[in-house]
């Protein structure tokens, strides 16, 4: 493992945990409750920004802890999660899944096209707003082609939205007049990463965030089939017919389904299921602190303007749309 002699990586594993810690005992605090451990930590995280030296010093290790920390911290969290209680609820978020993905997808690229944003970066744009956020922009950007500086600013435009709906929901929670498992479907619905999902469903407790990881995943398990069907669009609008990379697959749902499965039909101690839980927690905590560290504000205020626009348009629209479903149908 290189990033093991790497004093970044380290670096990296200080900060972001430290981030953690604040945000675990932060939320303790009863001033600090209602915002949640998860929030917490990614507000330290961004407040790292502030502190050049602390950026500088952990650089290489930010995205493997944003990307495979999450990851890891999704996966174990899975042992929290009666699959037997959750399962009446798996059509409807199947179902208001497919709705999201496909309303946003259109809405973002709409309105990318309507600011002129080129025809790439919209894409990348409506893709991660509306399936998983900078996952999905990976996944489809070798499927349109698209350059690398694209690539950043679309997960730049689509953190700093996750970013601010996160805090939007969680400001907004007493006031919407939503029950926790309501809370956790909005959460999981409305918001473009996971840990935003993870990180907003916290500030109304576990139930709140058992749900909004299966909502959320509901959107993860398109990711492949949207990514082929954007590609095969790209292809024939650009008229390029050359061969398509392989897509990624989100291989950590998978992690996620047998832990959960694990944790519902096997007898474990139940010492041994909180422990990997609380992991879980610190894991997801270091991995939201690590994304406030690379929300990269320089980008956006050069060249994402449009885009930011656009996304902000198609964000508010999905919220209070997810809003009036949840508050409808849930």
């Amino acid at each position: 493992m290189k990033y093991l002699k790497n004093k970044e990586f380290w670096f990296a594993i200080l900060w972001t945990l430290a981030a953690s810690l604040i945000g675990k005992y932060g939320a303790t605090l009863p001033g600090l409750r209602i915002i949640g451990a998860m929030v917490i930590a990614l507000l330290v995280g961004m407040m790292y920004q502030l502190i050049p030296p602390v950026i500088h010093s952990s650089q290489s290790g930010i995205p493997f802890i944003s990307g495979k920390f999450l990851r890891l911290g999704i996966i174990l969290l899975g042992f929290k999660l009666n699959l037997i209680t959750l399962a009446h609820s798996g059509a409807k978020s199947m179902g208001l899944a497919i709705f999201v993905v496909t309303f946003m997808i259109l809405l973002t690229y709409g309105f990318c096209k309507l600011f002129q944003v080129h025809e790439e970066l919209a894409l990348l744009t409506a893709c991660g707003c509306g399936i998983c956020g900078a996952a999905a922009v990976m996944g489809v950007s070798p499927q349109v082609k698209a350059k690398s500086d694209d690539a950043v600013l679309a997960v730049a435009v689509v953190c700093i939205m996750g970013t601010v709906f996160t805090l939007l929901a969680v400001a907004l929670r007493e006031s919407l007049g939503l029950s926790t498992e309501q809370y956790g479907v909005l959460c999981g619905a409305s918001l473009h990463e996971i840990a935003h999902a993870v990180a907003a469903a916290g500030a109304a407790g576990e139930t709140a965030i058992d749900i909004g990881i299966i909502t959320k995943l509901s959107r993860v398990l398109l990711l492949a089939p949207v990514a082929l069907l954007v590609g095969a669009y790209h292809t024939k609008k650009t008229k390029d017919q050359a061969e398509h990379t392989k897509l990624p697959i989100p291989w950590f749902m998978a992690g996620f389904l047998l832990t959960s499965g694990l944790g519902s039909f096997l007898q474990l101690p139940a010492v041994f299921l909180e422990s990997l839980v609380s992991l879980a927690y610190i894991l997801l905590g270091m991995a939201m602190a690590a994304l406030g560290m690379s929300v990269n504000f320089q980008v956006i205020l050069k060249r994402g303007h449009r885009v930011f626009g656009a996304a902000l348009l198609s964000s508010i629209i999905l919220f209070f749309t997810c809003y009036g479903i949840v508050k409808g149908f849930f």
